[in-house]
C-alpha cells in the first residue's frame, strides 16, 4: 500500500511540475528502441537533428577600420588569383555588427607572404544582442608583387 502509494504521488508531481505525460516512460517505449522502431512523438514536439555547420558560400566583406579592440583572427585558406596578384582569404567569423573585419596586413618578403586578418566589434554599433553564430566570410587582398613561389603564411597562427 505504501511502495503504490509513493509510486502515485512521484507519478502525480511528475505530471504536475509541468513535465508532459509523453516523457514519462513506460515500457512501450523502451520495447520500441530494442526492436529498432521509432517511438510515437508528440506533434509540434520534434527536434530536428543536429548537423555540424557545413561549408557554404562565404559572406565577401571589405575592411571597415573602425571595430573596437581589433584581435587577429586565424583564417582557413588562401587562394591566389590566376594571375597571383591578389589572394582570396577565407575564415569563420561571428555576425555583423557584433564582429566585423577591421583591417588585413600583408607583409611581402622574397620567401612569404604574410596575412594577418583584425576583426572587433563595430564602434558603430550600441544596445545590439549578440548571437552567437559562426559564419563563413571572405575578402581579397592585393600583392605588391605577384605571388610566384612564395609561401602563404597565416599571420595570427603563433
Amino acid at each position: 500500500m505504501i511502495a503504490t502509494s509513493l509510486v502515485a504521488g512521484s507519478l502525480l508531481l511528475t505530471l504536475g511540475c509541468g513535465t508532459e505525460p509523453s516523457t514519462v516512460s513506460t515500457g512501450a517505449e523502451s520495447s520500441a528502441v530494442a526492436t529498432g522502431t521509432e517511438p510515437s512523438q508528440p506533434v509540434g514536439h520534434t527536434v530536428p537533428p543536429r548537423t555540424e555547420p557545413t561549408e557554404g558560400t562565404p559572406k565577401p566583406v571589405k575592411p571597415e577600420g573602425h571595430a573596437d579592440n581589433p584581435h587577429k583572427v586565424r583564417w582557413l585558406k588562401a587562394t591566389p588569383s590566376k594571375d597571383g596578384r591578389s589572394l582570396r582569404i577565407v575564415w569563420w567569423s561571428g555576425v555583423e555588427p557584433c564582429t566585423v573585419l577591421d583591417r588585413v596586413t600583408v607583409r611581402e618578403t622574397a620567401t612569404q607572404v604574410t596575412v594577418t586578418l583584425w576583426e572587433g566589434s563595430s564602434s558603430k554599433a550600441q544596445n545590439v544582442a549578440c548571437i552567437e553564430i559562426a559564419i563563413q566570410k571572405t575578402t581579397t587582398v592585393k600583392l605588391k608583387q605577384p605571388l610566384g613561389n612564395r609561401k602563404i603564411v597565416d599571420g595570427a597562427k603563433p
